[in-house]
């Protein structure tokens, strides 16, 4: 499992019954695992101590590859607890959610679309919503080039042309976020790798109480 899933889980990141949107969900991972995790037989495995399994949470997943989404649909099926979208996050409606997870793919667009998706994302959060943003630390040059090199070899196996990215320090998708009035808590994701990946923890604001 990839350690941003098993962190997710642990502390409890996404709520049951949360309404999610994945953006860059490739092939329906996240979708399929927060499905296995309302399961009866996975309910009683739950290791202890850890923050309540997400039972019942639906899934909006937004992808560019339309082969991924057909396989996507193929998997988890349509509607009910996961819906899944070919489009580009630029251009596509991101419906009201409580939870936004973005992994690995904001890079793909420039500084300024960069900060257009996070403001649109921003408006779809609800109050007390979190945007889970999983991004490569540019400031830690060594582990971020790697983490680069790995990212271009798999989109040239997977035989797509392989886009410039947009890469920024930790300070300045922390600023980015603060900017946008979100609360930023970043995590560190890169344990038993050579990457410089960084878990970042953005939460809304709650509504003003009358």
């Amino acid at each position: 499992m990839d350690p941003v899933f098993r962190h997710l889980l642990r502390h409890g990141l996404i709520a049951p019954g949360a309404r999610v949107l994945d953006i860059g969900c490739g092939q329906g991972l996240l979708a399929s695992l927060l499905r296995a995790c309302g399961r009866g037989e996975v309910a009683h495995r739950w290791p202890a101590g850890w923050a309540p399994a997400p039972a019942g949470a639906r899934v909006t997943g937004i992808e560019l590859m339309p082969r991924d989404v057909e396989r996507a649909r193929a998997a988890l099926g349509e509607g009910g607890d996961a819906r899944f979208v070919c489009g580009d996050m630029r251009r596509v409606d991101f419906p009201a959610c409580d939870a936004v997870v973005i992994l690995d793919v904001l890079h793909y667009v420039t500084h300024a679309e960069q900060n257009e998706v996070l403001r649109r994302v921003r408006d779809a959060l609800a109050p007390g919503g979190r945007l889970l943003l999983r991004v490569g630390d540019a400031g830690a040059r060594r582990g971020f080039a790697i983490s680069q090199w790995v990212d271009r070899l798999v989109t040239r196996v997977r035989g797509h042309t392989v886009p410039p990215t947009y890469g920024r320090t930790l300070p300045e998708w922390i600023e980015q976020l603060r900017a946008l009035g979100l609360r930023v808590e970043p995590r560190p994701m890169s344990e038993g790798t050579p990457f410089a990946n960084v878990l970042l923890v953005a939460q809304r604001e709650e509504a003003a109480r009358p």
